[in-house]
């Protein structure tokens, strides 16, 4: 009895250690996943973000430049597969005071432009003087230059822009309309951000759903036209493919 109570001893200890094994290795692949996101790869590459999961749980923790870097990391994150919640522990490099406010919104444009495939987000330079906001840059043509413009203007926080950019002289063709192959975690993040710093879509109450691509947008909009535009900025996003808008608009609007 004494031998059977010893080995079945063991054989607890052994089943208990390979779990922990198994759930260390499933974290590990989580913590990999995530950072393989469109989301970290591209728009975020540029800063040390660390991922750890546990259990499904993951801590976020770092370094990014702004308010949208932060809520795409943690969206993005939170809507991946096998994510049960996020710990968002990132941190705002150089804080909010206010002698930086032109800086960060020069930052949260750029951030903007970034998400939409329809503007030159890479190739444009942003900055900020008292709220009014200065681009440079080229655009492959007028109607991209003052789609940049109307996006800018629209970011929360921007009073004016004046738009220096330069039409290129030989004509490009536009970008398709279908974006590149992106996983659905990311275009969901990208949504989300875009339409909570634009300040005409920041009041809806929208909710978002992708699946291969395909965006399906519930919620409610104050009216027609503020359903159009919600469409507008979500067909724009990099990665979307087609857009389904089931959104209801108020009762008497």
């Amino acid at each position: 009895m004494k031998k059977f109570l010893v080995l079945l001893t063991a054989c607890s200890a052994w089943v208990l250690s390979a779990m922990a094994f198994s759930n260390n290795d499933a974290d590990r692949d989580l913590e990999k996943s995530i950072g393989n996101l469109y989301v970290f790869k591209s728009l975020l590459k540029d800063f040390d973000v660390k991922i750890d999961a546990k259990d499904g749980a993951v801590t976020l923790t770092g370094l990014v430049s702004n308010e949208p870097q932060k809520l795409l990391a943690k969206e993005a994150a939170a809507n991946h597969t096998g994510v049960k919640s996020v710990n968002d522990n990132l941190k705002i490099t150089g804080g909010e005071s206010a002698d930086r406010a032109d800086s960060i919104l020069a930052l949260n444009v750029k951030s903007m432009l970034l998400l939409h495939r329809g503007v030159n987000g890479f190739g444009t330079t942003v900055s900020a003087d008292a709220g009014r906001i200065t681009l440079t840059g080229e655009a492959i043509n007028e109607a991209q230059k003052q789609l940049t413009s109307e996006y800018a203007g629209d970011v929360e926080g921007v009073k004016d822009v004046k738009n220096e950019m330069t039409v290129s002289k030989v004509q490009k063709p536009e970008k398709e309309t279908l974006g590149q192959k992106i996983d659905d975690a990311s275009i969901t993040a990208q949504i989300k951000v875009s339409l909570f710093f634009h300040r005409s879509t920041r009041v809806t109450k929208t909710q978002v759903k992708t699946e291969d691509g395909v965006v399906t947008l519930s919620g409610m909009a104050k009216n027609k036209a503020e359903r159009e535009l919600v469409t507008k900025l979500v067909n724009d996003i990099n990665g979307v493919t087609r857009v389904n808008n089931q959104m209801t608009i108020m009762t008497g609007s």
